[in-house]
């Protein structure tokens, strides 16, 4: 994969959940994790439909795009996303994540991402099985698991994302392919080990990282965990 955002990066790649900071006081957040040993910043985008929450919207991407100093991971929980392609690319989205269950033509929307310049990712909920995605593994530079029911912050990890990791570094290794997998939902210094042993690239932290006493250690933390 070619791709600067991938330039010299060393797996996991750790991307801290803006939804899990301060926004009272979020320049301050944003400057923390320009600052820390984290690579990404993970934009999670709520619709109130897909899911029963609603988040934020191209503005705050952008104003967080002015700040950040590292490529913006946006996840889009929303129904049709492929009608925001472009707008998200024009706000700063450096890597654009759409959910197979919202997207009726996944093929067409991954590549429309990619022509916009982006990193194109498709998202599972926890119930959608793997081996879904025989089909459009190569076309993915990413697939996002999640492990929890996606909407809220703070739930409890899913065991079974674990197994369903491995069946995916397993299609992804046959394949021969260079699709990266990532996961939010429940990353802490307990399960982040174990999610990198079962073949994850990218963590996405939230709590773990916005409600630690001292959140750049734990981001080097999460960074070592074997």
């Amino acid at each position: 994969m070619e791709n600067e955002i991938l330039d010299n990066i060393q797996s996991p790649i750790i991307a801290p959940s803006i939804l899990s900071a301060d926004f009272c006081n979020l320049q301050a957040d944003i400057d923390m994790v320009n600052q820390s040993e984290a690579e990404w910043f993970h934009l999670d985008i709520m619709d109130g439909e897909f899911v029963p929450n609603i988040s934020f919207g191209m503005p705050v991407v952008k104003a967080i795009r002015s700040r950040a100093e590292k490529p913006l991971d946006v996840h889009l929980m929303i129904v049709r996303p492929e009608r925001y392609i472009t707008r998200f690319a024009e706000a700063g989205a450096d890597i654009l994540t759409v959910h197979y269950e919202a997207s009726t033509h996944l093929h067409r929307t991954l590549h429309q991402i990619k022509s916009e310049g982006m990193l194109a990712g498709v998202a599972l909920n926890p119930h959608t099985p793997i081996m879904l995605l025989e089909d459009i593994i190569e076309d993915a530079d990413l697939v996002l698991v999640m492990s929890v029911n996606p909407g809220f912050g703070g739930q409890k990890f899913i065991e079974r994302s674990i197994d369903k990791i491995e069946k995916l570094r397993e299609m992804i290794d046959k394949r021969g392919c260079e699709t990266l997998i990532e996961v939010d939902g429940g990353v802490n210094l307990e399960t982040a080990p174990r999610l990198v042993a079962a073949g994850v690239d990218i963590l996405v932290a939230g709590n773990s990282v916005f409600g630690a006493q001292n959140p750049t250690e734990m981001i080097l933390n999460l960074k070592n965990a074997r």
